[in-house]
């Protein structure tokens, strides 16, 4: 088969809703190229560092690269994947010089080229995701290992934004703890809850592609005897009263389900958000604040950050 590489000009803040919908049409493995990656300070204190190349990133912004099958639908699809970049202006997402090239590769270039890119990383004190081809030992007792097939997910479970989650989620989750993952995508933050000690974890997304990928990751973590994988737009389909409720999504989302989030979680129970850029600190925390939660916590990384919020008792 061959296959029909699209290469994106964009920005960071543009990197999560621009995979998104590159997954949404179809796009079976999503490759960034951030030259923040290059300056970066790795946590050296375990596992390998591997060597990255300046040559295969670009100078400013995130170059973002998909694969599509060719077929008649193609040019479809790439017009449908312009629009709704274009649409993320609305949203007042900067997506940069938004430049999109077309190439085609052959089916072996493509089932190999990315994988470079996907290396194992310890992202909290204890948690290192590792994709699921590679050979991978725990270093210390403690390690928890979460396996990822990035080949039918929404990235590796190392950006900025699900890394904030998850050393938010080490630091406030307690054993026995219930949690609504909303906007759950691969599932990592469903499967770190659950190693971390949740009891049962209802991960939540409107995506079926992210439905099947989060199922898939969750059975190779073995941990679906704790986790259920529903599609439902944000809390639509919360039932209970969870003790701790993730949403790593949009700002723009994220306030739309503040009143909800407070209505459902038990008293005392706390709301980790992400997926947040800087300039949209005070519209995040102002709604939260708004809806009767107590900021506990603002934490950073790069130009994101996460906001750990908290129910009064």
């Amino acid at each position: 088969m061959k296959w029909s590489e699209i290469c994106i000009h964009t920005t960071q803040e543009a990197v999560e809703p621009v995979g998104n919908i590159l997954h949404e049409a179809g796009a079976s493995g999503v490759v960034i190229e951030d030259p923040h990656d290059l300056v970066k300070v790795w946590d050296t204190n375990f596992g390998e560092v591997y060597e990255l190349s300046p040559e295969d990133y670009p100078e400013e912004g995130v170059i973002m690269k998909a694969y599509l099958p060719v077929n008649s639908f193609l040019g479809e699809t790439v017009e449908e994947i312009k629009e709704a970049i274009n649409q993320l202006l609305i949203y007042d997402i900067d997506i940069g010089h938004n430049k999109v090239t077309l190439s085609e590769v052959n089916e072996e270039e493509w089932a190999t080229a990315w994988k470079k890119y996907y290396k194992p990383v310890k992202v909290s004190e204890n948690i290192t995701i590792t994709p699921t081809w590679e050979e991978y030992e725990k270093v210390h007792e403690k390690e928890l290992i979460i396996e990822l097939d990035p080949g039918m997910a929404f990235g590796t479970g190392t950006h900025p934004t699900t890394v904030l989650c998850i050393q938010a989620l080490e630091k406030h989750l307690k054993l026995g703890d219930t949690v609504v993952d909303v906007g759950t995508g691969s599932g990592v933050l469903s499967i770190a809850a659950a190693k971390l000690g949740a009891q049962h974890i209802l991960a939540l997304d409107l995506d079926d592609v992210a439905v099947k990928a989060a199922n898939l990751n969750v059975k190779l973590n073995r941990v679906q005897d704790r986790i259920d994988v529903k599609q439902s737009n944000l809390l639509e389909k919360v039932e209970s009263n969870p003790t701790l409720i993730i949403a790593n999504i949009l700002a723009e989302v994220i306030v739309k389900m503040t009143d909800d989030a407070f209505g459902c979680l038990q008293p005392g129970g706390k709301i980790i958000t992400s997926g947040i850029i800087q300039g949209k600190r005070s519209f995040v925390k102002d709604a939260l604040i708004k809806s009767g939660f107590e900021v506990c916590e603002v934490v950073e990384m790069e130009d994101w950050l996460a906001i750990i919020a908290k129910k009064p008792e």
